[in-house]
């Protein structure tokens, strides 16, 4: 704890850079002095907080405490995207979490065991692992249901028309989920094609200063990428795809929009 102490001390200096971030939010007249604060403040105790736990996982393997902890932070994703996209049905609420579930567990069950050649339940892979891919399966999901919701709102006239001219309800959407999902996958590609040129990855870099030798850190951050972008794909594509078949039913065609609403 000693150690611990002193090394947070020697980093917390890092907390001066805060500094230059108010300054320039208050030369733009940027009101989100108290979010960046409260931000920081969340941020330091929930990684503390991990930190701690982390540090026990991984000093006293246990199958059920791993298990649990990982239910949590899928849970959490979940929790995420539904917040952020408010006024959907139960049923497309539901293809979400289940989407993000299925492909989430499948994507990082194939990684760890398949790739990294581990168990499941080891903690210091499965944690730190399914950690990246869920926060990423979580970015992308609620962007392209945001994506997919904003525009079905905006082309409500045009489905309207369509439908009266005979056309079937899922050729309608279709163009929409494909945009969304596109918009879902852009920015995982793009830090992609930059990577390793503009940009040495967090997991590389961690890995390099921890003392790893550079190419197995970069045959590490190549596969973490590769199965990034897979579950951002098939996430993403599941819950797009299913949840536009919950606005409509085969008897009626009619669609019904998801609500709006402010959060």
């Amino acid at each position: 704890m000693n150690v611990f102490l002193m090394q947070f001390l020697q980093f917390s200096t890092v907390y001066l850079l805060l500094l230059l971030i108010l300054f320039i939010m208050k030369r733009c007249r940027i009101e989100k002095t108290s979010l960046l604060l409260t931000a920081s403040a969340k941020m330091t105790i929930q990684l503390i907080l991990s930190g701690w736990v982390l540090t026990y996982l991984f000093g006293n393997p246990n199958s059920l405490w791993t298990g649990l902890y990982l239910f949590v932070m899928m849970a959490f994703s979940i929790h995420r995207v539904l917040s952020k996209n408010p006024g959907l049905s139960p049923s497309f609420r539901f293809v979400i979490g289940l989407s993000m579930t299925l492909g989430g567990f499948s994507i990082l069950a194939f990684f760890v065991m398949a790739v990294a050649r581990k168990s499941f339940f080891n903690p210091q892979y499965v944690i730190p692992l399914g950690g990246m891919l869920l926060g990423n399966a979580m970015n992308s999901v609620s962007l392209g249901i945001k994506t997919f919701r904003e525009t079905l709102v905006g082309q409500q006239a045009r489905m309207e028309a369509l439908a009266c001219l005979g056309a079937d309800s899922g050729d309608i959407l279709q163009p929409f989920v494909i945009r969304a999902l596109e918009t879902a996958m852009v920015p995982t590609l793009n830090s992609m094609v930059g990577m390793g040129i503009v940009s040495l990855p967090g997991m590389m870099t961690g890995q390099i200063l921890a003392g790893a030798s550079p190419l197995l850190a970069i045959l590490y951050q190549i596969s973490i990428m590769i199965a990034i972008a897979s579950v951002v794909t098939l996430t993403s594509f599941s819950s797009l795809y299913g949840g536009a078949r919950t606005l409509y039913d085969k008897k009626t065609q009619i669609i019904q929009l998801p609500e709006i609403k402010e959060h």
